[in-house]
């Protein structure tokens, strides 16, 4: 396994990639959190012109933009699912957005990531869980594409977080 996984405690916006991935809504519109930082960075106007193009996005899945006025030189924006108990699918929706949200990186030829812990958020995915279903999903992409060199990061902004990530990769690996 040539691939990486790493955590970075910063904004995913500063995350010196060639694809950050937007934790977005599955009509691609512009929200709060990481989505609203990712326009507001980006450029909300072209961003958001980018997106209506596309139409919207299942939950599960992905679709990529240009990067606009970011550091990164594309958008993917993965459509993580709202949790509902944990009942409802969210576990392989969620595990749905990272694997295609890194084909997409991988189709595009980049060669590094950066990720929001996508659904911990406002939309309410357990902390804890989130992490396990997302290094899951690297740790599997990584182990099926051995030849393919791509760092993926996580950017995180609470010590709490990068804590309870790095325990989850300690505890996977």
């Amino acid at each position: 396994m040539k691939g990486t996984i790493e955590i970075q405690q910063k904004g995913i916006t500063d995350l010196d990639v060639d694809a950050v991935v937007n934790a977005a809504n599955s009509q691609l519109l512009e929200g709060g959190g990481v989505c609203g930082a990712i326009f507001s960075e980006a450029g909300s106007h072209e961003l958001t012109k980018a997106c209506d193009k596309i139409g919207g996005c299942p939950t599960g899945s992905a679709v990529i933009t240009p990067a606009f006025n970011l550091k990164a030189k594309y958008i993917i924006h993965a459509v993580g699912p709202i949790w509902r108990g944990g009942d409802d699918n969210e576990e392989e929706l969620l595990y749905s957005a990272y694997t295609q949200s890194l084909t997409l990186a991988k189709e595009h030829d980049c060669s590094s990531i950066g990720f929001p812990v996508i659904s911990s958020g406002i939309y309410g995915y357990p902390k804890d869980e989130a992490w396990q279903v997302a290094i899951r999903a690297c740790l599997d992409f990584l182990n099926d594409n051995p030849d393919y060199p791509l760092r993926i990061i996580f950017a995180v902004i609470s010590d709490s977080s990068r804590e309870l990530g790095e325990s989850v990769i300690d505890n996977m690996l």
